[in-house]
């Protein structure tokens, strides 16, 4: 008996992340019931997300050994959730990011009259749903995990409800995110209906005999469809602009890194592990979300003077670009995905914390989210104003940050897969979203306004939020130019 709990235990070591993060949410629960403190409700939850991150490099680097057999691999690939190293790989920048979001977070929130706590629980929840996310390989665990991340965003996005952008953003993200959630069960349901199991695997046996079946085509489809809004994909893509310029700033950022990694790890897991990408007519439906992302995208970026929304359209064009490597090559799509994903959310997390720290503390006017509000930053903020540039020249895929090197892995692998269009695609893109990149460039180094609205205060370097920022700095410039380690860790996120 006492064997049994034993292996049972020893089974469950390789969830010990997620059960860190779980703890720290019980944590702030009960710190929240017996005295309300930002700052004690703040560090729970950052020392709770430094635990899940510290054992899960125990684990990948052998500290703490949670090797299998080969008999435990079988074994493992037929639960709801396994954690393979291409899921350890994403708990990694998952954690990384909702580590900089709560701190970006607490500067922000520092002035806000309402409560402030609620916002880490929902952030630490959330986060719990995104790392069950990567590890899920089951319809069922699917579906829970998507849920577990987005609900707590439909409270996160409204949290500042005192401004009626974010109240709306909350609101629009709830009513459109309902809807995709009911658009994916029903292909769920339909899949289910031809096949008989929910089982990414036990699909992928199946689906040679039924290759041509109307209901397995319909029912990816409907799932492609949900899988593109929550990826804000084009034509799928109205919600993402808004959802992006009402959410709080820090919020946006999670939005932007957390939340895109885990939905396209698991999109990644799912379509390979239920073999649905080798389906043409799903491949097809893949090269058309992905060439319309990166024309919409871009295009109308060129439009926008907020930067919020501007770092929206961008990243539709970006889910374009990673969809192009998922569609054009089978084997090395989850690599080349999870590193394209840790890289862009490396990004927007160093993007995002300059308009964060541009609008510390929370102001009910609004934010600083207007190019205008970044006229001539150079002059007072130049660190910042170097932040802000690396970070544009990384998404336009500039060499020598980890932008390029993503970016470039994207083109190689639709050139190895011979998808021409799709190569030109990139490159065409590339090609506009230079302009708007550059543009917000151009605007820091402009003459300084004389009426300034926001600034960062005075010691923002020596914060917490500050000291992220330019430690995401760092590892976008150190990858870009040496990025043997990111690639060769990369190569590493594979799927059992």
């Amino acid at each position: 008996m006492n064997a049994t709990i034993t292996n049972d235990l020893m089974g469950l070591a390789p969830f010990a992340p997620i059960f860190a993060v779980v703890t720290a949410v019980l944590f702030v629960m009960l710190a929240i019931a017996f005295k309300r403190s930002h700052f004690v409700t703040g560090t729970i939850s950052v020392l709770g997300l430094n635990a899940a991150l510290f054992i899960l490099l125990a684990q990948i680097f052998g500290f703490w050994d949670v090797s299998m057999t080969p008999a435990e691999i079988t074994l493992a690939s037929q639960q709801l959730f396994v954690i393979d190293p291409f899921a350890q790989f994403n708990m990694v920048v998952i954690l990384i990011a909702a580590l900089a979001c709560c701190t970006l977070a607490y500067a922000y929130l520092a002035t806000l009259k309402d409560n402030k706590e609620e916002l880490y629980l929902l952030m630490l929840l959330s986060t719990a749903g995104a790392m069950f996310m990567v590890a899920a390989q089951h319809m069922a665990s699917f579906f829970m995990s998507l849920e577990l991340l987005s609900v707590p965003l439909y409270g996160m996005l409204a949290y500042t409800f005192m401004r009626q952008r974010s109240l709306e953003s909350g609101l629009k993200y709830l009513v459109l995110s309902a809807t995709a959630s009911a658009t994916l069960l029903m292909g769920m349901a339909l899949i289910y209906a031809e096949v008989g199991s929910l089982h990414f695997k036990e699909i992928s046996l199946v689906l040679p005999t039924l290759f041509e079946s109307p209901l397995i085509i319909v029912g990816a489809a409907l799932m492609m469809f949900a899988v593109a809004f929550k990826l804000s994909a084009a034509p799928f893509h109205t919600w993402t602009p808004d959802v992006y310029e009402g959410a709080p700033a820090p919020v946006a950022t999670y939005l932007a890194s957390v939340s895109k990694v885990a939905m396209m790890a698991l999109v990644v897991r799912f379509l390979i592990g239920s073999a649905l990408l080798a389906l043409p007519s799903v491949q097809m439906l893949i090269m058309v979300i992905a060439a319309l992302s990166i024309l919409v995208g871009n295009l109308l970026a060129v439009r926008q003077t907020n930067i919020k929304r501007l770092l929206g359209y961008s990243s539709i064009a970006h889910m374009g670009y990673v969809l192009i490597a998922l569609v054009s090559i089978d084997v090395g799509a989850q690599r080349i995905s999870a590193l394209y994903m840790a890289v862009y959310a490396m990004t927007s997390i160093g993007a995002f914390g300059v308009v964060t720290l541009m609008s510390s503390p929370y102001r009910e006017i609004g934010e600083a989210d207007e190019l205008v509000h970044y006229q001539g930053l150079f002059w007072r903020r130049p660190v910042l104003t170097g932040v802000m540039t690396i970070m544009m020249l990384s998404l336009a895929g500039i060499p020598l940050t980890a932008g390029f090197i993503s970016k470039l892995f994207a083109v190689l692998a639709a050139v190895q897969g011979q998808q021409w269009f799709l190569t030109a695609m990139i490159i065409i893109g590339s090609a506009i979203g230079l302009f708007y990149y550059l543009r917000v460039t151009l605007t820091l180094f402009k003459r300084p306004k004389k009426i300034i609205e926001y600034d960062a205060t005075w010691h923002w370097g020596i914060g917490a939020g500050g000291i992220m920022v330019m430690a995401t700095t760092f590892i976008v410039i150190y990858f870009g130019i040496l990025p043997n380690s990111l690639i060769e860790w990369s190569t590493m996120a594979r799927i059992w």
